[in-house]
């Protein structure tokens, strides 16, 4: 039995593979590599790199302050590299329509109460609830995969990203 070496990628140090096509088109399928969508993604952007009908992954390059976001469905994060820390609040005044998917911004700073703060390393998963408003952090550059629904802010660049051959 051949032995298989897993290595796991960081925003420095990762090696993108691919999807071998038996008998089919490759732009009939989405492969790219997590870690470089978002090393060259703009700090906060959330670029989808796999969709099932509505919902999506988005590889987020976290470095520095994030806007406050809020979601009327829960979100989960998962830290892939660095850390991130995750402030929680419950808003007063801030709402979003149930009809809503993905996160929008917050404008400004919102009024509530503080739900607490989350500090999450590579593997750390951490549910952002709905409704709530969050704002994520990264004092050197990290990368955060998010899975979510479809949103006004998802940034869909599937030509750019898709492997073509």
């Amino acid at each position: 039995m051949p032995e298989y070496k897993t290595v796991f990628g960081s925003l420095t140090n990762y090696e993108k593979g691919g999807v071998e096509i038996i008998n089919d088109q490759a732009q009939n399928y989405v492969f790219s590599n997590f870690f470089e969508v978002a090393s060259h993604s703009k700090p906060w952007e959330k670029v989808a790199v796999a969709k099932n009908m509505e919902y999506v992954i988005e590889a987020i390059r976290a470095d520095g302050v994030s806007p406050w976001r809020i979601a009327s469905h829960d979100e989960f994060a998962l830290v892939m590299d660095g850390s991130v820390t995750i402030d929680l609040l419950d808003p007063d005044s801030v709402t979003v329509g149930s009809d809503t998917t993905g996160s929008i911004a917050v404008n400004g700073e919102p009024s509530g109460t503080k739900m607490g703060q989350i500090v999450a390393g590579r593997g750390h998963m951490a549910l952002l609830p709905a409704n709530r408003c969050y704002r994520m952090s990264a004092a050197t550059a990290s990368v955060v995969l998010l899975q979510t629904i479809v949103g006004p802010d998802t940034v869909q660049r599937w030509a750019e990203i898709c492997q073509t051959h």
